[in-house]
């Protein structure tokens, strides 16, 4: 499994926090299931952080069918972005997802607020969108890091899209 590293502007050298969360790139005759908040029009790949004691797997699994109610079976863990902000350690694990199914979406009242939808996009077309994280780096620095972080999981996994 590869590790890639982002290390913010504002890190302070050192972590003191760390945030575990799994993220399920499911891929269907050539295009990606991403959330799409349309609202703030913010685009991710599906997941979330580590409940309790549940396993990587079971946390990708039960985040993509929150977010978008589609029932997944994983693989192993693929890739692993360790982000550095502040004296924060975000830790990102991706995993392949194959559908097995649909489900019900439950989404958190945040989400409901920035209206997320699950959509499906050409794996091309979302590269290209996750490409412009730096366009984002005077004016959302959130949107900036997600979209940097997501455009690294997709072209180190599909370096020939």
């Amino acid at each position: 499994m590869k590790k890639l590293e982002i290390i913010g502007d504002n890190y302070f050298g050192r972590w003191d926090n760390v945030r575990t969360a799994c993220r399920g790139i499911v891929i269907r005759d050539g295009e990606i299931l991403l959330c799409h908040e349309t609202v703030t029009d913010l685009w991710m790949i599906p997941g979330g952080g580590l409940e309790g004691e549940e396993s990587e797997n079971d946390c990708c699994v039960r985040e993509t069918a929150e977010e978008t109610g589609y029932l997944i079976e994983t693989s192993p863990c693929v890739l692993q972005i360790n982000e550095y902000y502040e004296d924060w350690n975000y830790v990102s694990r991706y995993f392949l997802g194959t559908v097995l199914g649909q489900g019900e979406r439950k989404l958190t009242e945040r989400e409901e607020e920035v209206g997320m939808e699950a959509e499906w996009l050409p794996v091309k077309e979302a590269i290209a969108i996750f490409a412009q994280h730096a366009s984002y780096g005077d004016t959302d620095e959130m949107k900036r890091g997600i979209y940097l972080r997501e455009y690294l999981a997709l072209t180190e996994l599909f370096p020939e899209t």
